[in-house]
């Protein structure tokens, strides 16, 4: 994994252009502090900052072909890899990098070979023999990756926002499961599932298919050079993850260069939910457990660092982001380079509490459906650059393409929420993972009721964030928050405040345009906000905003106090999301 900077056709080769890609390549040295690079070719740059996690002593970046007349640069993991080297017997690699592959499969298959990468991937290939380029994100959006162009006719990709917005005319989020031709000078869709045309699908329900598809996708992605870890809230999915990561380590390559014992971390608000489910988790399947603990101001001091790393001014992603980014630097100062984490599933499976009031399963697996689609804009944006601030990777299985598939395919009626009949959320997935003769995880942690990652640490947490904001917005500045933000404009102080320091470092229109909007209530999109007329006056991205679902909804809650006298210290829970 690396952050990556390429400067395409800017009609200047000059020693000056390559000193100011060098100086904003360096503005991702973050993401990858262990080596970094460039590679020119007339007029075009190719640029990266790498994290080393395969084949650290010899993968170096950019990569080439045996005659470098291909150079890519590629932030990713290609899971796959010796599969595709067993599948180009005629080519020479150089390192044993699992990215090695792209530019061979780019000789033989020309533009067409994306598809056959299984991954998270973003890259750019220069092709020298004619001068052209391609460009192509992994298919949900994993890694991070924006697209810019220059007055001068240039194209520009990065990893962040930051690499590129200074020196762009106009910039955009590079849109997942597509690739960009310099040939045909427009975007084309790669990743083409059923589930992406929201038709319904009708295949039935099967536990084992579903359980079996999820352990691959844990398995596959224990591939690494390096140690790693699992992130645990003590919810359904990270706990899931964190179990099957330790039932299968044994016997993997990854155990016998790093041992068989799994390393957990946790992060959350003293007395917050997730704390005492997560120790119990590790306990039950026999991690070695971290907790890190910090004060609710040191969260507080950290927001706009936040806010300059994740790059959004969404208020639910920036609530979230904050523990998680304190989190990541205890990891990586424990010599951690990567992390399994359990993003994706409350999309997948209609998790979110608000999915209670989905009317019927064509509007349940359409929202799900949108969820997925914009999960690059909110939970693989906070769970890639929340960590990737401190050169922590994080990896997610339950977006892997072929789990995917097999989720999506199921009949949605099977994952209404039926309370009649015994069925929260996500109860498919807590029934395939019910296995009485060698259970995974207690029960009563396997259907535990959802809490997104923000409440989970701690509901404190979320109070004091609107209190610190309350100091900073006043009312008057209120009034003219359309006049002053016309686009997205905030409806509350606390969106307010998120909003100004965003525009501070990142003022250009085209950087706004790159975070969504709308009304939500507990994450819904705003099309579901429609499912229920009460929420209209409860827009919250807090699952606690789901009123008469949460066991601790707003309506129970009792009034914000200040940060400081919300208890005093915070603990750990993880990035997998309370859920």
């Amino acid at each position: 994994m690396c952050g990556i900077l390429a400067v395409l056709g800017c009609s200047d080769s000059s020693q000056a252009k390559r000193v100011r890609v060098l100086e904003l390549s360096r503005r991702l040295k973050h993401r990858g502090p262990d080596w970094s690079g460039i590679h020119q070719y007339g007029d075009s740059y190719l640029a990266h900052q790498r994290l080393a996690i395969v084949d650290p002593a010899s993968g170096d970046q950019p990569l080439f072909n045996e005659d470098k007349t291909v150079a890519v640069t590629v932030n990713g993991e290609i899971y796959n890899h010796e599969e595709l080297r067993k599948q180009l017997p005629n080519h020479t690699f150089r390192t044993g990098s699992d990215c090695d592959v792209i530019a061979h499969l780019y000789e033989e298959h020309g533009e067409n070979f994306v598809d056959m990468l299984d991954g998270i991937f973003s890259f750019v290939l220069l092709d020298t023999r004619d001068n052209s380029f391609l460009v192509a994100r992994d298919a949900i959006g994993v890694t991070s990756l924006y697209i810019g162009w220059g007055l001068d006719g240039s194209v520009w990709i990065s990893s962040e926002l930051k690499g590129l917005n200074d020196d762009c005319e106009h910039f955009e989020s590079f849109p997942p499961g597509h690739l960009y031709s310099s040939k045909e000078r427009a975007f084309r869709r790669w990743y083409n599932p059923p589930w992406f045309s929201e038709a319904i699908p009708s295949a039935p329900y099967d536990p084992l298919a579903l359980r079996h598809a999820f352990e691959k996708a844990v398995i596959k992605r224990l591939m690494t050079d390096v140690p790693f870890g699992v992130l645990l809230s003590g919810g359904l999915d990270s706990s899931l993850v964190a179990a099957v990561t330790a039932r299968y380590l044994e016997g993997t390559n990854a155990a016998k260069q790093w041992g068989t014992k799994l390393h957990s971390f946790c992060v959350g608000l003293e007395g917050a939910p997730d704390l005492k489910a997560a120790k119990e988790v590790a306990d039950y399947i026999g991690t070695v457990h971290h907790e890190f603990h910090y004060t609710v101001q040191d969260g507080i001091d950290a927001i706009e660092d936040v806010i300059y790393h994740i790059e959004t001014y969404d208020v639910t992603t920036i609530r979230a982001s904050i523990p998680m980014f304190l989190m990541s630097r205890k990891i990586k100062s424990l010599g951690v380079k990567w992390v399994i984490s359990g993003e994706g599933s409350d999309e997948i499976f209609g998790g979110y509490l608000y999915f209670h009031k989905a009317p019927n399963k064509e509007e349940f697996h359409e929202e799900t459906c949108r969820k997925i689609k914009a999960l690059h804009k909110y939970d693989c944006l906070r769970a890639n650059k929340s960590t990737f601030a401190w050169g922590l990777e994080a990896r997610v299985p339950f977006l892997d393409k072929e789990f995917i598939r097999v989720a999506m395919n199921i009949d949605p009626e099977c994952k209404m929420i039926k309370k009649e009949e015994g069925r929260i959320e996500k109860w498919v997935l807590r029934r395939a993972f019910d296995d009485e003769e060698h259970p995974y995880l207690p029960k009563h942690i396997l259907y535990r009721q959802k809490e997104q990652f923000s409440d989970g640490v701690g509901y404190g947490w979320i109070d004091g964030l609107k209190a610190h904001a309350e100091k900073h917005v006043t009312d008057k500045m209120m009034i003219n928050a359309a006049n002053i933000f016309p686009f997205n404009t905030p409806t509350t102080k606390e969106a307010y405040y998120y909003r100004m320091i965003f525009e501070r470092f990142f003022p250009q229109n085209s950087a706004r345009l790159t975070v969504p909007g709308g009304p939500s209530v507990a994450c819904s999109t705003a099309k579901a906000v429609e499912w229920d007329a009460a929420w209209s006056n409860n827009l919250d991205p807090s699952g606690r905003a789901a009123l008469g679902v949460h066991a601790s909804s707003y309506g129970n809650q009792v009034k914000a106090v200040e940060p400081e006298k919300i208890i005093p210290k915070m603990e750990v829970s993880p990035l997998g999301v309370a859920i």
